[in-house]
């Protein structure tokens, strides 16, 4: 590897959205940052197609392989076949509320078992000589004192992860929706700020309701490192802002060079197979708050559009923004 995993700035895992191609077009406006996949259960790189779920391109290092799931040897087997596969860290998630991760006996209810997890670190260490992280929430259902989450880390801790990816909010595993999950618990900064000073020789990174550049910085005072979800993915620019503030890097890339690449990129996945729409649906927010975002996004979202599977089309989509015909070289 060349590169080693940078927390400062990590872009989210997001069940199903941030797949091999999301990923791809995030390093194109971020070139530091650390992306991370959607969750993969260990049944799935158990018993279904690995290629399918573990492939990625060298472009996207570093990238991290994040698990589900709560049996230690299935975690194991799990993260050797990603230390096998080339990702630059494991990382397991203890904060999932779905119903669905709920039946499987992981994602945020692990919270309540902070022993297992500890076991399941353990186990992970021993299968591979990447980092082992966790990602978690604060509490579960109404358990809103400091105090659980403060064991729980230090208890995971113990087993010798040194990384905590905190989502600033309680699961509810009950009676709200992922989407809910995301929104309607309090946000609650001040105990993501109190564990990194408890555990000062932890890396922390904060996740939640981070929406903008500035309160990504403001929040770096306290912490080590900030994740941005579904805020990067509606304005990927923001990430370019951050990467350049964070890292003190001069790096810049113009809207029109992103599209250049994604159709480079789009040409090669087509020809392996891969439906166009499953790369263009990621690249809708690229021209954010610019003039004609609307024409853009129509465009590459048109079933009709779409349906030759045609890359050009991202290019036709740049000509109807800039309002001029572009030229890309083959």
């Amino acid at each position: 590897m060349t590169h080693k995993p940078m927390h400062q700035l990590c872009t989210a895992p997001m069940m199903d959205w941030s797949d091999r191609h999301c990923r791809y077009f995030f390093r194109q406006v971020a070139p530091d940052a650390l992306v991370y996949t959607e969750m993969i259960t260990t049944g799935a790189l158990l018993h279904g197609d690995i290629a399918r779920h573990l492939e990625f391109d060298p472009a996207e290092h570093p990238v991290a392989l994040q698990l589900g799931g709560s049996e230690p040897a299935d975690l194991a087997h799990s993260a050797k076949l990603g230390g096998s596969w080339g990702y630059d860290e494991i990382n397991l998630n203890c904060g999932c509320p779905s119903e669905r991760v709920q039946r499987g006996a992981f994602g945020a209810c692990l919270m309540a078992e902070p022993r297992l997890v500890a076991d399941c670190v353990k186990a992970m260490q021993d299968a591979v000589a990447l980092p082992v992280t966790v990602k978690h929430r604060l509490g579960i259902d109404s358990i809103e004192d400091y105090g659980f989450v403060q064991r729980f880390v230090e208890t995971v801790a113990k087993a010798g992860c040194r990384t905590f990816i905190v989502h600033a909010r309680n699961a509810i595993l009950k009676g709200l929706s992922p989407k809910d999950n995301r929104q309607v618990p309090p946000l609650k900064y001040d105990y993501v700020y109190r564990l990194k000073s408890d555990f000062p020789e932890c890396t922390i990174v904060i996740n939640g309701g981070i929406d903008n550049v500035d309160d990504a910085l403001k929040a770096l005072v306290s912490v080590d490192g900030v994740m941005l979800g579904r805020a990067a993915y509606h304005d990927p620019y923001m990430l370019l802002a951050l990467d350049r503030a964070i890292f003190g890097s001069k790096y810049t890339i113009t809207r029109q060079d992103v599209v250049e690449r994604m159709w480079h990129y789009a040409r090669r996945e087509v020809t392996r197979g891969t439906p166009l729409h499953a790369i263009t649906r990621h690249i809708l927010g690229l021209y954010h708050g610019q003039p004609r975002a609307r024409k853009w996004r129509q465009m590459l979202s048109d079933s009709r559009l779409l349906a030759p599977n045609d890359p050009d089309l991202i290019l036709r989509a740049r000509e109807a923004v800039s309002g001029q015909t572009q030229t890309a070289t083959a």
